[in-house]
């Protein structure tokens, strides 16, 4: 698993206020520094044409490339000085801030600009923290995508072959909640599942202690962009990738070649570590979630 650069012990930023440049440039140059680190592995197999069924889920399936998470922002109401020269003058959202020479993120023209989406988010964000976690799934949605199919979603042997899979999607009830799972399931599981959802019902069904959910914590956090401060983000993405590890550790696949040594949740004591560990996301998600939400939502 790729691990962050070395955290850098650097003051708060201001929830208002100004940064001097030699601060802000001194937290940019520590997420820049960070996210290379994240990312590391990834560029290196781009550039050899190499995959790896485990982490590039992060960039192919959320579609975010690394240069987009290495951009660094303070989040709104920090004024940057010295910044109206910097190419961050260019991007989207940012405008001049009160002091010559400084910028701030437009936080109020993206909210007017985006209104639905960020509506979309907050509620999404707002009510899978209030829900309790749910956490008798044990991950079998991965058994549901591939259940009764003779060609699968990743080129990977399964662990235990088709026919045992089968039997144990077979021996348990399917109770995933999330849409963007659900709608991989094979033909053949989807009647299995006690839930159906969809998008339209995703604010009612999203909780905690489904896996998806907390790896979408990333996704609400790179869509709210400048909203949300650069280490935020960094964090939202660390957790989405530990969280994809165990998803794929707990899927039929055999992915000890890629550092994905298995999560048995046939047995007893594999379902034990998989909601041990499960909880354990849940908490550090509603954490992020009520964290993006100050930052992006006050």
């Amino acid at each position: 698993m790729t691990s962050a650069a070395p955290s850098v012990d650097l003051a708060p930023v201001p929830p208002h206020g100004v940064l001097d440049a030699d601060g802000w440039r001194a937290r940019e140059a520590a997420h820049e520094a960070r996210a290379d680190a994240l990312t590391a592995g990834h560029r290196e197999r781009t550039a050899r044409g190499e995959k790896h069924p485990i982490e590039d889920f992060l960039f192919t399936y959320y579609s975010y490339s690394p240069s987009l998470l290495r951009r660094w922002h303070p989040g709104p109401g920090v004024a940057l000085a010295g910044a109206g020269g910097d190419p961050r003058a260019a991007w989207r959202w940012y405008a001049p801030g009160s002091t010559p020479g400084s910028l701030v993120v437009d936080a109020d023209g993206m909210r007017r600009e985006k209104a639905p989406l960020l509506r979309s988010i907050e509620r999404i964000l707002r009510l899978t923290a209030s829900r309790p976690g749910a956490f008798g799934c044990f991950g079998l949605h991965e058994w549901a995508m591939v259940y009764r199919q003779a060609e699968h979603r990743h080129p990977v042997p399964l662990r235990l072959g088709q026919a045992a899979t089968d039997d144990v999607v077979e021996q348990h009830e399917l109770r995933c909640t999330h849409i963007d799972a659900y709608r991989f399931f094979t033909d053949d599981a989807v009647p299995r599942n006690r839930f159906a959802p969809t998008r339209e019902t995703q604010p009612d069904l999203e909780q905690p202690g489904c896996l998806h959910a907390g790896m979408d914590v990333y996704k609400w956090a790179m869509k709210l962009g400048p909203l949300v401060p650069g280490e935020l983000l960094l964090d939202a993405f660390e957790l989405a990738r530990d969280i994809r590890y165990l998803d794929m550790q707990a899927s039929p696949y055999d992915m000890a070649p890629w550092g994905g040594e298995p999560v048995r949740i046939e047995t007893a004591e594999g379902k034990a570590e998989y909601v041990r560990r499960q909880r354990g996301f849940a908490e550090r998600g509603n954490a992020l979630r009520e964290r993006v939400l100050a930052a992006a939502f006050g």
